[in-house]
């Protein structure tokens, strides 16, 4: 799955409770941090033409971020640096999860690669999560979900007052709030424009 909708994904479900702006960043930025395992393709690219290529990404991209090892890790550090410490644990355990379900189902390479998810390393390599029905990374499951959590965002900026952009401004979180409102409708009003 793309790391859009990893994004989106996390960024929905930690608004599907009452958490304050840096636990919902922290809830979403840990439904995204299974990728960064993905980096090493920065330093495998840069060394492919090289006498000794570093093949960081085909080695360990869905391996080191992609277990319950790091969904733990990710669980304990949500909880020391969240103000609804219990509760953004658990959330980030469902994202973390969610993350894996999404790779599970849609991350298939254009060469047909399943990326099968080390679920127990480094503890045991035993028991990989693979699922036959996996559609390519590109495929239309992939880009129709997108859309709706596109969807689901903009519902959901307009209606609670705060959008993904908070994360990063809280000027053009507040514009683009205020643009879905004056376009919409301000929800707790009960008042809606005329759409004409």
């Amino acid at each position: 799955m793309n790391p859009a909708s990893h994004f989106l994904i996390s960024w929905t479900v930690a608004n599907t409770a009452e958490l304050p702006r840096r636990d919902r960043a922290l809830v979403t930025l840990a439904g995204v941090a299974p990728d960064l395992d993905g980096l090493g393709i920065v330093a495998e690219v840069l060394t492919e033409h090289t006498t000794t290529p570093l093949i960081w990404y085909s080695k360990y991209h869905h391996v080191l971020g992609h277990n319950l090892a790091m969904g733990v890790i990710l669980a304990a550090a949500t909880y020391l640096l969240s103000i609804k410490r219990r509760l953004s644990a658990l959330l980030v355990l469902l994202v973390f999860h969610l993350h894996l379900l999404g790779d599970i189902v849609g991350s298939k390479g254009p060469d047909g690669y399943q990326w099968p998810i080390p679920y127990l390393f480094p503890f045991s390599a035993d028991w990989n999560l693979t699922w036959q029905g996996q559609w390519e990374l590109n495929a239309w499951p992939n880009i129709l979900l997108t859309l709706l959590l596109c969807a689901i965002t903009l519902y959901l900026a307009w209606q609670r007052g705060c959008s993904p952009l908070e994360m990063i401004s809280l000027k053009a979180d507040a514009a683009l709030v205020g643009a879905l409102r004056k376009r919409f409708g301000d929800p707790s009003s009960g008042k809606r424009p005329q759409l004409s």
